[in-house]
Protein backbone atom coordinates (compact mmCIF):
# COMPACT_ATOMS: atom_id res chain seq x y z
CA UNK A 1 0.00 0.00 0.00
CA UNK A 2 1.31 3.43 -0.93
CA UNK A 3 2.05 5.52 2.15
CA UNK A 4 0.08 8.71 2.60
CA UNK A 5 1.92 11.63 1.00
CA UNK A 6 1.98 15.25 2.05
CA UNK A 7 -1.16 17.09 1.04
CA UNK A 8 0.59 20.26 -0.09
CA UNK A 9 4.05 21.27 -1.23
CA UNK A 10 5.53 24.75 -1.33
CA UNK A 11 8.21 26.12 -3.63
CA UNK A 12 10.14 29.32 -3.03
CA UNK A 13 10.86 31.57 -6.01
CA UNK A 14 14.55 32.18 -6.75
CA UNK A 15 15.60 30.38 -3.59
CA UNK A 16 18.85 28.50 -3.12
CA UNK A 17 20.22 26.94 0.03
CA UNK A 18 22.67 24.36 1.34
CA UNK A 19 19.58 22.29 2.14
CA UNK A 20 18.36 21.91 -1.46
CA UNK A 21 20.53 18.80 -1.83
CA UNK A 22 18.36 16.91 0.67
CA UNK A 23 15.21 17.21 -1.41
CA UNK A 24 16.46 14.40 -3.66
CA UNK A 25 17.12 12.12 -0.65
CA UNK A 26 13.61 12.50 0.73
CA UNK A 27 12.00 12.31 -2.73
CA UNK A 28 13.76 8.99 -3.27
CA UNK A 29 12.30 7.74 0.01
CA UNK A 30 8.86 8.81 -1.20
CA UNK A 31 9.37 7.06 -4.53
CA UNK A 32 10.46 3.90 -2.69
CA UNK A 33 7.41 4.15 -0.41
CA UNK A 34 9.64 4.59 2.65
CA UNK A 35 10.12 7.10 5.43
CA UNK A 36 13.17 7.77 7.58
CA UNK A 37 11.34 6.08 10.47
CA UNK A 38 12.29 2.54 9.45
CA UNK A 39 15.55 3.01 7.60
CA UNK A 40 18.58 0.93 8.65
CA UNK A 41 20.63 2.78 11.27
CA UNK A 42 23.57 3.18 8.90
CA UNK A 43 21.42 5.00 6.35
CA UNK A 44 20.05 7.33 9.03
CA UNK A 45 23.53 8.09 10.32
CA UNK A 46 24.95 8.62 6.82
CA UNK A 47 22.21 11.18 6.17
CA UNK A 48 22.81 12.89 9.53
CA UNK A 49 26.57 13.17 8.93
CA UNK A 50 25.93 14.70 5.51
CA UNK A 51 23.36 17.13 6.96
CA UNK A 52 25.64 18.17 9.83
CA UNK A 53 28.54 18.78 7.43
CA UNK A 54 26.25 20.88 5.23
CA UNK A 55 25.22 22.88 8.32
CA UNK A 56 28.85 23.33 9.37
CA UNK A 57 29.82 24.65 5.94
CA UNK A 58 26.78 26.96 6.00
CA UNK A 59 27.60 28.52 9.37
CA UNK A 60 31.34 28.65 8.60
CA UNK A 61 30.62 30.92 5.64
CA UNK A 62 27.70 32.89 7.07
CA UNK A 63 28.16 33.42 10.80
CA UNK A 64 31.16 35.02 12.51
CA UNK A 65 30.34 33.74 16.01
CA UNK A 66 29.95 30.10 14.97
CA UNK A 67 33.10 30.23 12.84
CA UNK A 68 35.21 31.80 15.57
CA UNK A 69 34.05 29.15 18.04
CA UNK A 70 34.87 26.32 15.62
CA UNK A 71 38.33 27.80 15.00
CA UNK A 72 38.86 28.10 18.79
CA UNK A 73 38.20 24.36 18.97
CA UNK A 74 40.82 23.62 16.33
CA UNK A 75 38.68 23.32 13.20
CA UNK A 76 40.55 24.31 10.04
CA UNK A 77 37.65 23.33 7.81
CA UNK A 78 33.94 22.79 8.52
CA UNK A 79 33.84 19.03 8.16
CA UNK A 80 33.44 15.88 10.25
CA UNK A 81 34.58 12.46 9.06
CA UNK A 82 32.34 10.57 11.49
CA UNK A 83 29.29 11.32 13.61
CA UNK A 84 31.39 10.63 16.70
CA UNK A 85 33.43 13.73 15.87
CA UNK A 86 30.34 15.85 16.56
CA UNK A 87 31.57 15.76 20.17
CA UNK A 88 34.45 18.00 19.03
CA UNK A 89 32.04 20.78 18.01
CA UNK A 90 31.58 23.43 20.74
CA UNK A 91 28.34 23.36 22.70
CA UNK A 92 25.84 26.21 22.43
CA UNK A 93 24.33 27.39 25.72
CA UNK A 94 21.20 29.44 26.23
CA UNK A 95 23.04 32.27 27.95
CA UNK A 96 25.14 32.92 24.85
CA UNK A 97 22.12 33.66 22.66
CA UNK A 98 19.64 34.95 25.23
CA UNK A 99 18.49 38.43 24.27
CA UNK A 100 20.67 38.50 21.11
CA UNK A 101 18.74 38.27 17.83
CA UNK A 102 21.82 38.31 15.59
CA UNK A 103 24.50 36.14 17.18
CA UNK A 104 23.74 32.87 15.38
CA UNK A 105 21.69 34.26 12.48
CA UNK A 106 22.99 32.81 9.21
CA UNK A 107 20.89 34.70 6.64
CA UNK A 108 20.36 38.36 5.82
CA UNK A 109 17.65 39.97 8.01
CA UNK A 110 15.46 40.50 4.92
CA UNK A 111 15.37 36.69 4.47
CA UNK A 112 13.70 36.15 7.84
CA UNK A 113 10.14 34.94 7.39
CA UNK A 114 9.09 34.69 11.03
CA UNK A 115 10.51 35.19 14.50
CA UNK A 116 9.53 33.18 17.56
CA UNK A 117 10.77 33.72 21.08
CA UNK A 118 10.78 31.90 24.36
CA UNK A 119 8.90 33.34 27.31
CA UNK A 120 12.04 34.60 29.03
CA UNK A 121 10.80 33.40 32.42
CA UNK A 122 14.36 32.66 33.48
CA UNK A 123 15.91 35.80 31.94
CA UNK A 124 15.90 37.60 28.60
CA UNK A 125 14.05 35.76 25.81
CA UNK A 126 15.71 33.64 23.15
CA UNK A 127 14.88 34.82 19.63
CA UNK A 128 14.54 32.12 16.99
CA UNK A 129 14.38 33.27 13.39
CA UNK A 130 13.07 31.12 10.56
CA UNK A 131 13.20 31.67 6.83
CA UNK A 132 10.00 30.93 4.93
CA UNK A 133 11.79 27.97 3.35
CA UNK A 134 12.67 26.68 6.85
CA UNK A 135 8.99 26.64 7.73
CA UNK A 136 7.27 25.62 4.53
CA UNK A 137 9.86 23.56 2.64
CA UNK A 138 12.67 22.02 4.67
CA UNK A 139 10.74 21.41 7.88
CA UNK A 140 8.26 19.33 5.87
CA UNK A 141 10.82 17.20 4.00
CA UNK A 142 11.09 14.33 6.52
CA UNK A 143 7.84 12.42 6.92
CA UNK A 144 6.83 10.44 9.99
CA UNK A 145 3.76 8.71 8.64
CA UNK A 146 4.02 5.81 11.08
CA UNK A 147 3.86 8.23 14.02
CA UNK A 148 1.24 10.62 12.64
CA UNK A 149 -1.96 9.03 11.39
CA UNK A 150 -3.87 12.27 10.76
CA UNK A 151 -5.53 12.69 7.34
CA UNK A 152 -7.68 15.19 5.47
CA UNK A 153 -10.71 13.52 7.06
CA UNK A 154 -9.67 14.84 10.50
CA UNK A 155 -10.42 18.10 12.25
CA UNK A 156 -7.58 19.19 14.53
CA UNK A 157 -8.06 21.58 17.45
CA UNK A 158 -4.80 23.38 18.29
CA UNK A 159 -5.04 24.59 21.89
CA UNK A 160 -1.48 25.89 22.13
CA UNK A 161 0.01 29.42 22.31
CA UNK A 162 0.02 31.30 19.02
CA UNK A 163 1.70 34.32 20.59
CA UNK A 164 5.52 34.47 20.36
CA UNK A 165 6.26 30.76 20.70
CA UNK A 166 6.36 28.06 18.02
CA UNK A 167 3.91 25.33 19.16
CA UNK A 168 0.59 26.68 17.90
CA UNK A 169 1.74 27.62 14.41
CA UNK A 170 4.04 24.60 14.22
CA UNK A 171 1.20 22.14 14.76
CA UNK A 172 -1.05 24.15 12.45
CA UNK A 173 1.48 23.91 9.59
CA UNK A 174 1.97 20.20 10.25
CA UNK A 175 -1.73 19.39 10.15
CA UNK A 176 -2.57 21.64 7.20
CA UNK A 177 0.40 21.11 4.89
CA UNK A 178 1.33 17.54 5.73
CA UNK A 179 -2.14 16.04 6.03
CA UNK A 180 -4.63 18.59 4.70
CA UNK A 181 -6.37 18.51 8.05
CA UNK A 182 -8.88 21.25 8.92
CA UNK A 183 -7.58 23.25 11.89
CA UNK A 184 -9.44 24.96 14.72
CA UNK A 185 -7.01 27.63 16.02
CA UNK A 186 -8.11 27.64 19.66
CA UNK A 187 -5.10 29.13 21.38
CA UNK A 188 -4.90 28.69 25.15
CA UNK A 189 -7.61 30.57 26.98
CA UNK A 190 -6.49 34.07 26.10
CA UNK A 191 -8.54 37.20 25.49
CA UNK A 192 -9.84 35.90 22.14
CA UNK A 193 -9.98 32.24 23.16
CA UNK A 194 -12.28 31.72 26.17
CA UNK A 195 -12.61 28.10 27.21
CA UNK A 196 -16.35 27.90 26.61
CA UNK A 197 -15.97 29.09 23.01
CA UNK A 198 -13.11 26.64 22.44
CA UNK A 199 -15.21 23.72 23.66
CA UNK A 200 -18.20 24.83 21.60
CA UNK A 201 -16.04 25.08 18.47
CA UNK A 202 -14.66 21.57 19.04
CA UNK A 203 -18.19 20.28 19.48
CA UNK A 204 -19.68 22.07 16.46
CA UNK A 205 -16.92 21.04 14.05
CA UNK A 206 -16.59 17.53 15.52
CA UNK A 207 -12.88 17.76 16.31
CA UNK A 208 -11.10 14.41 16.12
CA UNK A 209 -7.62 15.52 17.21
CA UNK A 210 -6.48 17.87 19.98
CA UNK A 211 -2.97 19.30 20.37
CA UNK A 212 -2.41 20.96 23.74
CA UNK A 213 -0.49 20.85 27.02
CA UNK A 214 -1.17 18.22 29.71
CA UNK A 215 -2.58 20.75 32.17
CA UNK A 216 -4.83 22.39 29.56
CA UNK A 217 -6.16 18.99 28.46
CA UNK A 218 -7.18 18.45 32.09
CA UNK A 219 -8.69 21.94 32.31
CA UNK A 220 -10.73 21.46 29.11
CA UNK A 221 -12.07 18.15 30.43
CA UNK A 222 -13.06 19.81 33.71
CA UNK A 223 -14.69 22.78 32.02
CA UNK A 224 -16.63 20.59 29.57
CA UNK A 225 -18.59 19.23 32.55
CA UNK A 226 -19.45 22.77 33.70
CA UNK A 227 -20.78 23.68 30.25
CA UNK A 228 -22.74 20.46 29.82
CA UNK A 229 -20.60 19.15 26.96
CA UNK A 230 -20.30 15.40 27.27
CA UNK A 231 -16.91 13.94 26.36
CA UNK A 232 -17.40 10.80 24.28
CA UNK A 233 -20.85 11.90 23.15
CA UNK A 234 -20.82 15.59 22.18
CA UNK A 235 -17.07 15.42 21.54
CA UNK A 236 -15.44 12.24 20.26
CA UNK A 237 -11.71 12.71 19.95
CA UNK A 238 -9.60 9.89 18.60
CA UNK A 239 -6.21 11.38 19.51
CA UNK A 240 -4.62 13.96 21.81
CA UNK A 241 -1.06 15.22 21.28
CA UNK A 242 0.57 16.59 24.44
CA UNK A 243 3.42 19.08 24.24
CA UNK A 244 4.73 22.25 25.89
CA UNK A 245 4.94 20.68 29.36
CA UNK A 246 6.23 17.36 30.50
CA UNK A 247 4.13 15.00 32.55
CA UNK A 248 4.24 11.46 33.86
CA UNK A 249 2.83 8.42 32.11
CA UNK A 250 0.29 8.11 34.91
CA UNK A 251 -0.96 11.64 34.22
CA UNK A 252 -1.20 10.73 30.53
CA UNK A 253 -3.20 7.59 31.38
CA UNK A 254 -5.57 9.66 33.50
CA UNK A 255 -6.20 11.89 30.49
CA UNK A 256 -6.81 8.84 28.31
CA UNK A 257 -9.44 7.59 30.73
CA UNK A 258 -11.07 11.01 30.97
CA UNK A 259 -11.13 11.76 27.24
CA UNK A 260 -11.64 8.17 26.09
CA UNK A 261 -8.94 8.29 23.40
CA UNK A 262 -5.24 7.70 22.85
CA UNK A 263 -2.96 10.39 24.30
CA UNK A 264 0.63 10.68 23.07
CA UNK A 265 3.62 12.87 23.88
CA UNK A 266 5.35 15.24 21.45
CA UNK A 267 8.68 16.74 22.58
CA UNK A 268 10.12 19.84 20.99
CA UNK A 269 11.10 23.43 21.62
CA UNK A 270 10.76 26.87 20.08
CA UNK A 271 14.51 26.87 19.42
CA UNK A 272 14.84 23.41 17.87
CA UNK A 273 11.37 22.44 16.66
CA UNK A 274 10.38 18.77 16.83
CA UNK A 275 12.81 16.57 18.78
CA UNK A 276 10.87 13.40 19.64
CA UNK A 277 7.47 11.81 19.11
CA UNK A 278 5.87 8.98 21.07
CA UNK A 279 4.54 5.97 19.16
CA UNK A 280 1.44 3.99 20.14
CA UNK A 281 3.51 1.71 22.38
CA UNK A 282 4.16 4.64 24.76
CA UNK A 283 7.67 3.54 25.68
CA UNK A 284 9.57 6.76 25.08
CA UNK A 285 9.98 9.36 22.35
CA UNK A 286 11.29 8.27 18.97
CA UNK A 287 13.86 10.92 18.06
CA UNK A 288 12.81 12.80 14.89
CA UNK A 289 16.11 11.90 13.25
CA UNK A 290 15.22 13.54 9.95
CA UNK A 291 15.14 16.88 11.77
CA UNK A 292 17.62 16.56 14.64
CA UNK A 293 20.61 14.73 16.01
CA UNK A 294 20.35 14.21 19.77
CA UNK A 295 23.21 13.59 22.20
CA UNK A 296 23.28 13.15 25.97
CA UNK A 297 26.11 14.83 27.88
CA UNK A 298 27.28 14.95 31.46
CA UNK A 299 26.16 18.50 32.41
CA UNK A 300 29.32 19.07 34.46
CA UNK A 301 32.11 17.48 32.37
CA UNK A 302 30.28 18.03 29.06
CA UNK A 303 31.38 14.58 27.91
CA UNK A 304 29.04 12.62 25.64
CA UNK A 305 27.34 9.79 27.51
CA UNK A 306 26.54 6.34 26.06
CA UNK A 307 23.11 4.80 25.62
CA UNK A 308 21.30 4.27 28.92
CA UNK A 309 23.13 6.99 30.87
CA UNK A 310 21.09 9.98 32.08
CA UNK A 311 22.33 13.49 31.41
CA UNK A 312 21.53 16.76 29.65
CA UNK A 313 19.84 16.58 26.25
CA UNK A 314 21.83 18.30 23.48
CA UNK A 315 20.17 18.96 20.11
CA UNK A 316 21.62 19.71 16.68
CA UNK A 317 19.11 20.80 14.03
CA UNK A 318 19.66 19.32 10.57
CA UNK A 319 17.37 21.29 8.26
CA UNK A 320 17.68 24.96 9.22
CA UNK A 321 19.10 27.77 7.12
CA UNK A 322 18.18 30.94 9.08
CA UNK A 323 19.28 29.95 12.57
CA UNK A 324 20.76 26.45 12.88
CA UNK A 325 21.25 25.14 16.40
CA UNK A 326 24.58 23.33 16.72
CA UNK A 327 24.88 21.17 19.86
CA UNK A 328 22.31 23.26 21.73
CA UNK A 329 22.10 22.58 25.47
CA UNK A 330 18.39 22.17 26.10
CA UNK A 331 18.47 22.17 29.90
CA UNK A 332 16.33 19.02 29.84
CA UNK A 333 17.40 15.74 31.40
CA UNK A 334 16.97 12.32 29.82
CA UNK A 335 18.68 9.31 28.28
CA UNK A 336 18.81 7.56 24.91
CA UNK A 337 18.38 3.92 24.02
CA UNK A 338 18.60 2.03 20.76
CA UNK A 339 15.19 1.33 19.34
CA UNK A 340 13.96 -2.19 19.87
CA UNK A 341 10.38 -0.96 19.90
CA UNK A 342 7.59 -3.31 18.89
CA UNK A 343 6.37 -0.63 16.46
CA UNK A 344 9.32 -1.40 14.20
CA UNK A 345 10.74 2.13 14.03
CA UNK A 346 14.53 2.28 13.96
CA UNK A 347 14.90 5.85 15.26
CA UNK A 348 16.54 6.08 18.70
CA UNK A 349 14.28 6.36 21.73
CA UNK A 350 14.60 9.29 24.15
CA UNK A 351 13.37 9.08 27.73
CA UNK A 352 12.66 12.48 29.23
CA UNK A 353 13.18 13.14 32.93
CA UNK A 354 12.32 16.85 33.21
CA UNK A 355 14.16 20.16 33.51
CA UNK A 356 17.52 20.33 35.25
CA UNK A 357 16.37 23.17 37.49
CA UNK A 358 13.28 21.24 38.59
CA UNK A 359 15.10 18.19 39.94
CA UNK A 360 14.05 17.80 43.59
CA UNK A 361 16.69 16.82 46.14
CA UNK A 362 15.47 15.07 49.27
CA UNK A 363 18.30 14.17 51.59
CA UNK A 364 20.92 12.45 49.46
CA UNK A 365 18.41 11.44 46.78
CA UNK A 366 17.34 13.23 43.60
CA UNK A 367 13.84 12.91 42.16
CA UNK A 368 12.46 13.95 38.80
CA UNK A 369 9.18 15.86 39.22
CA UNK A 370 7.68 13.43 36.68
CA UNK A 371 8.50 10.52 39.00
CA UNK A 372 6.96 12.26 42.01
CA UNK A 373 3.89 13.10 39.91
CA UNK A 374 3.68 9.47 38.79
CA UNK A 375 3.56 8.29 42.41
CA UNK A 376 0.99 10.95 43.35
CA UNK A 377 -1.25 10.12 40.37
CA UNK A 378 -1.28 6.47 41.45
CA UNK A 379 -3.83 7.58 44.07
CA UNK A 380 -7.21 7.77 42.25
CA UNK A 381 -8.66 10.03 44.97
CA UNK A 382 -6.15 12.76 44.06
CA UNK A 383 -6.96 15.20 41.26
CA UNK A 384 -4.72 16.46 38.47
CA UNK A 385 -3.91 19.79 40.09
CA UNK A 386 -1.17 19.78 42.70
CA UNK A 387 2.08 21.47 43.73
CA UNK A 388 5.37 20.32 45.21
CA UNK A 389 7.33 22.65 47.46
CA UNK A 390 10.70 22.17 49.09
CA UNK A 391 10.84 23.83 52.50
CA UNK A 392 14.19 23.54 54.30
CA UNK A 393 14.80 20.19 52.64
CA UNK A 394 11.33 18.80 53.38
CA UNK A 395 8.75 18.06 50.67
CA UNK A 396 5.34 19.68 50.98
CA UNK A 397 2.53 18.49 48.73
CA UNK A 398 -0.67 20.40 48.05
CA UNK A 399 -3.26 18.27 46.24
CA UNK A 400 -6.90 18.42 45.26
CA UNK A 401 -9.38 15.62 45.96
CA UNK A 402 -10.99 13.92 42.95
CA UNK A 403 -14.37 12.18 43.10
CA UNK A 404 -13.65 10.68 46.50
CA UNK A 405 -15.68 9.95 49.63
CA UNK A 406 -12.60 10.41 51.83
CA UNK A 407 -12.44 13.38 54.17
CA UNK A 408 -9.58 15.82 53.70
CA UNK A 409 -7.82 14.38 56.73
CA UNK A 410 -8.22 10.80 55.47
CA UNK A 411 -6.98 11.72 52.02
CA UNK A 412 -3.99 13.62 53.41
CA UNK A 413 -3.02 10.57 55.46
CA UNK A 414 -3.45 8.31 52.42
CA UNK A 415 -1.16 10.56 50.36
CA UNK A 416 1.43 10.76 53.16
CA UNK A 417 1.52 7.00 53.58
CA UNK A 418 1.64 6.25 49.86
CA UNK A 419 4.39 8.75 49.07
CA UNK A 420 6.47 7.61 52.05
CA UNK A 421 6.30 4.03 50.79
CA UNK A 422 7.18 5.04 47.22
CA UNK A 423 10.04 7.50 47.84
CA UNK A 424 11.13 6.52 51.32
CA UNK A 425 10.74 10.07 52.62
CA UNK A 426 8.07 11.53 54.87
CA UNK A 427 6.31 14.59 53.47
CA UNK A 428 3.79 17.14 54.58
CA UNK A 429 0.42 17.03 52.80
CA UNK A 430 -2.22 19.71 52.44
CA UNK A 431 -5.57 19.03 50.77
CA UNK A 432 -6.53 22.16 48.85
CA UNK A 433 -9.87 22.16 47.04
CA UNK A 434 -9.09 25.28 44.99
CA UNK A 435 -5.61 25.05 43.50
CA UNK A 436 -5.42 27.87 40.93
CA UNK A 437 -5.75 26.93 37.26
CA UNK A 438 -3.51 28.50 34.67
CA UNK A 439 -3.68 29.12 30.93
CA UNK A 440 0.12 29.26 30.76
CA UNK A 441 2.52 26.49 31.68
CA UNK A 442 1.38 24.74 34.82
CA UNK A 443 3.57 25.53 37.83
CA UNK A 444 4.07 22.24 39.66
CA UNK A 445 7.25 23.13 41.57
CA UNK A 446 6.95 26.24 43.72
CA UNK A 447 9.64 27.97 45.74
Amino acid sequence: MKLQTHKMTVTMDDHSSHLEQFKAFFKQLDDDNKTIEKLPRQMIEDYQLKAINAALAHIWNRNAYYRSRLEEYGFQEPKLNTLEQLADVPLLSKNVIRGDKQKILCVEPKEIGQVHLTSGTSGKPIYTSYSLADQYVYDLLPKYLELFKETDADVAAVALPYEFALPGLGFQRLFQFAFGTAVLSLGKGGYMAPVDKSLELMKEFEATVLATTPSYAALLAEESEKYGIRIGEDMKLKKIWLTGEGCSHTFRQRLEEWWGCEVSFFYGSTECGVVGVECSKHKGYHVAEGHVKVEIIDPVTEQVLPYGKTGEIVVTTLLREAMPMLRYRSGDIGYLQKSECECGLTMDILHLRGRMENIIRLGDQEFSPFLLEHFLMEIPDVGMWYTFKLDQGALKIAAEPFRTALSDEELAEKVRSHMASRIGVDCEVEINRAIPRTFGKATRIIS
